[in-house]
């Protein structure tokens, strides 16, 4: 193989547009900037979005689980959960079996927002253009991807 081959072939491994990273970012941004006009009316920003997808699941969950569940660290959660405190959709109480943890609980608001809140998946999907039936397949890629990655990052 020539030197002029080989730099042929380096410089198209290095073209943005072959990057795994760079696809996954955009994906990333597209999809997110996707949910905002679906938030706007429930007065979510996506991030605050996926905490309450959190605690609609299991109320009364710690911080430290939010952080586990959403791959954050408390100095990026801590400022989400203030700001769902202070719109009413959430409030934290120490722990009565561990007062060093603090756990997060929905408020009356907070759980009345879950059915406003059940109708976005769906119009994501319709907003994205993605047939339902393809999400099982999508989902199951991006998980084997993430899986990857973070056994990749545990080793």
């Amino acid at each position: 193989m020539g030197d002029s081959h080989k730099r042929r072939a380096a410089g198209e491994a290095l073209e943005l547009d072959r990057q795994l990273c760079f696809l996954l970012y955009g994906a990333s941004r597209a999809v997110t900037q996707a949910y905002q006009p679906l938030l706007a009316p429930l007065g979510l920003t996506y991030p605050q979005y996926l905490v309450m997808l959190v605690l609609w699941e299991t109320d009364g969950v710690s911080v430290g689980t939010l952080c586990d569940r959403l791959y954050l660290d408390s100095g990026t959660l801590t400022p989400l959960i203030t700001r769902l405190e202070t719109a009413g959709l959430v409030e934290r109480a120490r722990s009565r079996t561990d007062a060093r943890v603090v756990d997060v609980h929905l408020t009356t608001a907070g759980r009345r927002l879950e059915r406003a809140a059940a109708r976005v998946p769906e119009a994501l999907l319709c907003r994205l253009g993605v047939d339902a039936t393809q999400l099982p397949r999508i989902h199951h890629e991006l998980k084997q991807l993430f899986d990857l990655v973070t056994k990749e990052k545990a080793a």
